[in-house]
């Protein structure tokens, strides 16, 4: 399938032409006829699949309709709503681009800036508005957004919004919109509050899903570092000394070990970064763009802040925590391996991570290579989670379990 076979107008097929655009991806190809047809939609499609097209080029192509002549008076027909500012900017600037030779405007708000700009830019009047939940609802209550003549409404990265608490959000901006409206529903995962979500606000919607979660990019190599929790700073830098590693995108768990990983890295003249929700937005944009243009050698991010990074050179993600959840993997190497390039997935894997890795291997159907050469390996063999422990020699006499008990705290001491 070509996206000639797709019946777009000439405006919309010449931006795609001259952006090289050729072949539909797959969720492109499942996406654009039924929302060319008017049909509610849900799609399951993590980073990297080309969701954002899927959706802006059929609206696009509706709205030219609509639209029009520059004579016609701009309201808001379409809102997109997502959880960052990062991810809102990409999405308005791929909507540029495939609607560069129509009349269609957009623009887009989210907090943590002045509303003023954005209240001034609204009054002018515009066709879609892409927007973070806690400023659209701030502008809508002041007065400065009018959605009762939308026609599209589209929730992306839902899963992302319930991670970052903006559900009961999402709930009350689909209330202010027309019941007649198209409502196209766009995550990586499926949990449950995503399709509770779905059955309540959508109406009789087809369901598209690419790219099984488990499915992880050909191109990237990737590889295990069984090693000491407490040890896991030395290795990271040991690593990016020793292999001469630049742009390099690091994953933790929490925001404060974020923080302490670029303390720590900054202790050894590594130039680096941290990105997450306590993070202004201002300051969140200045360190992405920085990592962008090679300005600093490491990024380090927890899970929700990195869904806006989308680099499409970028050669090494470093899990330096290993996910509870095991398709956050998957999101996370994906990062590296695109646009035709190869990339290096490296996982770092303490005692107490050792379930989550096993439930990884078990999701993607793969034994990733496990690197022993380095200098901060396990103190012993890497534990079995499904082994039973042995209980037939265990000894009673009080000085056995005295030296068990020692043993024992050693060990701890070791690994934590």
């Amino acid at each position: 399938m070509t996206f000639s076979d797709l019946n777009l107008l000439k405006n919309i097929q010449q931006s795609l032409t001259e952006e090289g655009y050729e072949n539909p991806t797959p969720i492109q190809q499942q996406a654009i006829p039924i929302i060319m047809e008017g049909t509610d939609l849900v799609g399951c499609a993590q980073t990297g699949t080309g969701k954002t097209a899927a959706f802006a080029i059929p609206i696009i192509n509706s709205l030219h309709r609509i639209v029009g002549s520059s004579a016609k008076r701009k309201m808001i027909r379409t809102l997109v709503v997502t959880p960052t500012r990062e991810l809102a900017i990409q999405i308005d600037e791929s909507i540029n681009t495939y609607g560069k030779y129509t009349n269609i405007r957009s623009m887009v708000i989210f907090g943590g800036v002045s509303q003023v700009p954005q209240v001034d830019q609204l009054k002018k009047g515009i066709d879609i508005l892409i927007a973070t939940p806690g400023r659209l609802l701030d502008l809508h209550k002041q007065g400065f957004i009018d959605l009762d003549h939308m026609h599209h409404l589209v929730l992306d990265e839902a899963d992302q919004m319930l991670d970052m608490g903006f559900i009961n959000d999402v709930k009350k901006i689909v209330k202010l919109t027309p019941d007649n409206r198209q409502t196209l529903l766009f995550s990586a995962t499926m949990p449950m509050a995503i399709r509770e979500l779905a059955d309540t606000f959508l109406t009789k919607p087809k369901y598209v899903s690419v790219d099984p979660v488990s499915s992880t990019a050909e191109k990237v190599n990737q590889k295990v570092y069984f090693v000491g929790k407490e040890d896991k700073r030395k290795l990271l830098y040991h690593i990016i000394r020793n292999d001469k590693l630049e742009n390099v995108l690091v994953f933790t768990r929490t925001k404060h070990g974020a923080d302490n990983v670029v303390k720590a890295l900054k202790k050894n003249n590594v130039t680096a970064e941290a990105i997450h929700g306590d993070k202004s937005q201002n300051a969140r944009q200045r360190v992405l763009d920085a990592f962008k243009n090679k300005e600093i050698s490491v990024l380090v991010a927890t899970d929700i802040a990195a869904r806006g990074i989308d680099i499409e050179s970028l050669p090494y993600v470093i899990n330096f925590d290993i996910p509870n959840i095991s398709e956050t993997y998957v999101h996370r190497i994906g990062r590296t391996g695109r646009a035709g390039n190869t990339g290096l997935a490296i996982s770092f894997c303490a005692k107490d991570e050792q379930p989550y890795w096993k439930d990884i291997e078990k999701l993607i159907k793969m034994n990733i290579k496990v690197e022993k050469e380095h200098p901060y390996p396990y103190t012993d063999e890497v534990p079995n989670p499904d082994a039973k422990p042995d209980l037939r020699n265990k000894k009673k006499p009080e000085a056995a379990n005295s030296r068990k008990s020692d043993a024992s705290k050693k060990n701890k001491k070791r690994w934590y």
